[in-house]
Parts: structure tokens; sequence; C-alpha cells
């Protein structure tokens, strides 16, 4: 390690040049050939499949690992294509452990399920790799949608509309399309520039416009989009950061995970960002498991993530908090921040109080606890824009806890809008749901438009 990674407060360089690559490389390698048939044969095909339930986009997964067995990758992959056009991200970063994997049968007997994330990669990876389309846009309908957001929703959405011969606008605010498959995940999650690899594969199918550096609220409004459209799609995601509500939070040396995670995802040099040499970060998500990983990678000597309530209440999964602890990562439970201690303005370190359940409320016990720190990240969950959602004195969708209402297709309480994605009501913060989300409202907007 350079010796850098020894003095005090942000810096950037902590570590050897060599170690910034190793440290980011692949965290799953892709199955070769010989590892696929293998892991493949272990699956017992069950007729009643628990792992297809547990698959919010419903997969037909015994199907797709069997076409991998009898030597068929191609067909495989159209297979989950065919209910997840990003299958491919989805296999690189799905909680698996908690969605199809958990319920395995291989899982409930044995303990090691088959590896369903891994196989899904393996066959949509090939067929991306031959450029392989199994999809060609419908005759034109005349219709034209819009949808706001080009994310895991807006993009399933946006294919799905266009197979069916609608035209499509997507409205992206950001320069890259993707949302958090492009700036949300961990760098070591998804590698060698996917997110874009897979944002030109779905959007190939033709039909599909997306304007960058185009936001709601500031650039156009919902009510240009229903006026000039035949339907809207709302997938912009959640824009806002929570705010820790600890006095002296606006200290520098206080960021936001996301932000955080965004720009590591963007940088061409790591070896350029700066980190802290004791960084504690506040939530108890994924977005809180990737920053504290994230920061270890770059050369942090000591992580924390602290988290107000019990292990079992973390929304991070089993899997991923032992991944943060096996790369050195504290995490500490019953713990709320109370103040940001600084000094010239920068940060020193944070006092946090101990907390408790009581009658299912959660309570300070009146104690603390002090944590050295010269960086602190708050991932304590994200917010919805409710304002951009408002302009040209148009009224804006119902919302309920501020996100958007919507019914079971995807339907708002405005006419010619639908959402999905973590912007409804229901939100779970998952690629896998939030494509369903896209995906089964782009069916429902079809058959508004065509009868």
């Amino acid at each position: 390690m350079a010796s850098s990674q020894f003095k005090d407060g942000i810096a950037a360089g902590r570590l050897d040049p060599a170690r910034y690559a190793e440290n980011f490389s692949d965290l799953h390698p892709p199955l070769d050939h010989h590892e696929a048939l293998v892991e493949a044969d272990r699956c017992y095909f069950c007729y009643d499949a628990p792992c297809m339930e547990a698959c919010p986009t419903s997969i037909d997964i015994p199907m797709f690992i069997r076409e991998i067995a009898t030597g068929n990758p191609i067909g495989s992959a159209k297979t989950i294509f065919d209910q997840n056009i990003l299958g491919g991200m989805c296999a690189r970063v799905c909680p698996t452990e908690t969605l199809c994997e958990e319920v395995c049968v291989r899982e409930v007997a044995e303990g090691k399920p088959v590896q369903i994330g891994r196989l899904q990669r393996y066959a949509t990876d090939e067929a991306m790799r031959q450029g392989k389309q199994f999809y060609q846009r419908a005759a034109s309908t005349g219709r034209k949608i819009a949808v706001v957001g080009a994310g895991p929703a807006g993009l399933a959405a946006a294919h799905r509309l266009a197979m069916h011969g609608h035209e499509v606008v997507i409205f992206e605010a950001k320069p890259k399309g993707g949302g958090l498959n492009e700036y949300g995940i961990a760098a070591y999650k998804t590698v060698d520039g996917f997110a874009q690899a897979e944002v030109d594969y779905v959007t190939a199918i033709g039909g599909i416009d997306i304007r960058y550096g185009k936001a709601l609220g500031r650039d156009f409004h919902l009510s240009n989009l229903a006026a000039d459209y035949d339907a809207v799609f709302l997938g912009m995601g959640l824009a806002g950061v929570n705010a820790l509500r600890a006095e002296g939070e606006d200290a520098d040396g206080v960021e936001n995970a996301v932000e955080f995670i965004a720009e590591l995802r963007q940088a061409s040099d790591l070896s350029r960002l700066p980190i802290g040499r004791r960084v504690v970060v506040i939530g108890g998500g994924m977005t809180a498991i990737d920053a504290a990983i994230q920061s270890k990678l770059l050369g942090a000597e000591e992580v924390t993530i602290c988290y107000r309530r019990g292990k079992d209440r973390m929304n991070a999964s089993e899997y991923e908090q032992d991944l943060a602890a096996s790369h050195g990562v504290t995490i500490r439970h019953w713990l709320q921040p109370k103040k940001v201690h600084a000094d010239g303005g920068k940060v020193t370190g944070i006092e946090l109080a101990y907390t408790a359940e009581k009658d299912g409320k959660l309570i300070s016990t009146g104690e603390t606890l002090t944590l050295a720190a010269d960086q602190i990240f708050k991932a304590i969950g994200q917010t919805l824009d409710a304002g951009a959602l408002n302009g040209s004195g148009s009224a804006a969708p119902e919302l309920v806890n501020g996100r958007i209402k919507v019914d079971g297709d995807g339907r708002t309480s405005l006419p010619k809008v639908w959402a999905g994605g973590d912007c409804i009501l229901g939100g779970d913060d998952l690629t896998v749901s939030a494509v369903a989300q896209g995906r089964d409202a782009a069916e429902s907007i079809d058959r508004a438009l065509t009868g």
C-alpha cells in the first residue's frame, strides 16, 4: 500500500496503482462452457418450480437451465429475454440469494442452491456476444409514447412498446442511460461497461429515441408530455436523498452515498478518487453496503456501517452483509446519528445515539457513542422529487407516502399516465422488479391504445 494511506483526512491515491484494478475486478467471474454444463446438470428441473414463483419477472428458470444443459445457450437466452429483456444485468445484480436461489430445492435440501444467476449470465452474455436479436418491431401503430427515465423500468417499457409497433421517446436527465444500473451499482458487480452495452442491446430493436440531458420539471413538464403523446410512462426513479437529521450534517466530508457510487462508476482513474482514512456509512440497505465495500477497496483503513435497528431489519441481504464483513467492514446496529463533529468545517467524527424498540417504536436509550471519522456517507434512502411532477399548472399524479400511486397495471390517477420502478408506491429498489413493472405497464398501455 502507498504510504499516503496513513495520512489523516480525505485523500486520493491511497493504494498502489495495480491494486485498484485488482480490487474492482469482477465479483463473480462468468462461468465457462464446462462449468455451465456442470452447474446446469445440478438442476432438478422441477415441474412446480419454486424458483419461478420467486422471480419477479417470472422467468421459466427450469426451461432456460435445461436449454443450457442440452447445449443451447442461445435458446436459453431467448427464454430469459422473453420475460426480462434486462436479464443480463439482473444476472449480475439481483439478490438471487433472497429470491430464486433461496427457494431452490437444492438449497433447501443441501444448503447449496443451483447458481441460477451465474447460469443466467452465461446464456445472456453469449447471446449478446453474438449480437443475437430475438425480437422485431411490429408494423407501426402510428402511436407515440413518452417514457421518463432510461433506467430499468423505462428501458423495459420502451422495448415492449417498440415490439408492439409504437414509437417511443425516452427523456433521460443524465448523459447516459441505464439509471441505477449505470450510476448506482457497485463497480465490481458490473464491469467492462456492461450497463451501456445492455442499453445498446435493448434499443437495437428500433423505434426508441433516447434524448439525454432532459429532466422532468426543468426541461419539460408532465402536462407537455400528456398533450403531445398518446401515453406517458414515468420511470424516473428517486432523485432526492434523505437527510441525516443530525446536528452539523452540513460539514465538509458528509456526502451522499449515491453520488459517491455514481462518481466512482464514471471515474476513468480510480486512483484519483479521494477517500477518507476513517469512513462511517449511515444506513442498512444495498447502497450502504456498496458504499462501504468500495470505500475499503479505494484504500480506507476503517469503514463502519451504522444502522438504527437490528441485523434482521437491514434491507441488505445476509449475503451482502457477510460480503461487507469479508472486506473488513464493521457493521454496528442500534445506532442513529445525533451530531456530526467538525474542526474548521471539516468532519472529525460522528456522535450516535443508541436505540431500542419499545412497543414497536424506535426510541433512544439515552446513551451515545462517538466514532472518529473524516468522511461520512448518507445511505438512508432516497425520495421522489415530487416538485418535478408539477408544472404548467397541470395536475400531478396522486402520491401516497411520497411515491406515485398506481393500480395493478401501473396506471396512475391521471389519464394517459402510467408509472413503474422505484418511483411508485411499492417499488422495492430492485432492478428485476423495475423491469417487471415497466414490462407490465407497457402491455397495459398497448391494450389501452389498440383496444
